[in-house]
């Protein structure tokens, strides 16, 4: 069973809502399983500390989560054209798993959220890339075969998925969520595939 490792920090619930949908398509992949975690917020008062178990929601991710995954799909809003500090943080604490090699030859996605049209969709989807390459992940996109790809008049990228999340756009287009399903079914598909050559 391929187990695909959905990490995402989400402030307002649309990156989460995105998460639930790339869940969705790893588990519609036959022999493939979704693991949805996120992480704490950050703070700057350096007592700050959270809860073990965050009071809603999938549970924080561990070091341990990313070296069993088979595959990782990293999702975050955008922050001016970054991924979000609480994700990078975490990205920033995972020295461990690249000493031992845990992501490499793994394969991994990207995916974000923003609340304007040119807000930072494909820079934040671009940099959230850096730290997977240096682990040796394999970047999975999507095809231009995609038709959700040509279609979408809010959110989509061939990098990865991504939502427009303004005040008028609540919720996900049917493009968005096609390709959040895209995405997740690649992310299986791949990990599948080297799983099965790996025998």
């Amino acid at each position: 069973m391929a187990e695909i490792l959905v990490l995402y920090y989400s402030r307002y619930g649309a990156t989460a809502r995105m998460a639930d949908i790339i869940a969705r398509g790893v588990e519609s992949v036959e022999g493939a399983r979704a693991k949805v975690r996120t992480v704490p917020e950050v703070s700057p008062l350096c007592e700050a500390t959270e809860d073990v178990i965050p009071s809603e929601g999938p549970p924080y991710a561990t070091m341990e989560d990313l070296q069993q995954c088979d595959g990782l799909a990293l999702g975050s809003p955008t922050h001016f054209g970054n991924m979000a500090a609480p994700l990078k943080y975490f990205i920033d604490q995972t020295s461990s798993v690249w000493f031992s090699g845990g992501l490499a030859g793994k394969p991994a996605g990207v995916f974000t959220t923003t609340s304007s049209m040119h807000g930072g969709h494909e820079t934040t989807l671009i940099s959230m890339m850096m730290p997977l390459l240096h682990h040796g992940m394999m970047i999975v996109g999507i095809p231009s075969q995609e038709t959700a790809l040509m279609e979408t008049r809010t959110g989509g990228t061939p990098y990865g998925p991504s939502h427009l999340s303004g005040e008028s756009n609540p919720a996900l287009s049917e493009e968005e969520k096609r390709l959040c399903l895209c995405l997740g079914q690649r992310l299986s598909q791949v990990a599948t595939a080297l799983l099965t050559n790996l025998r």
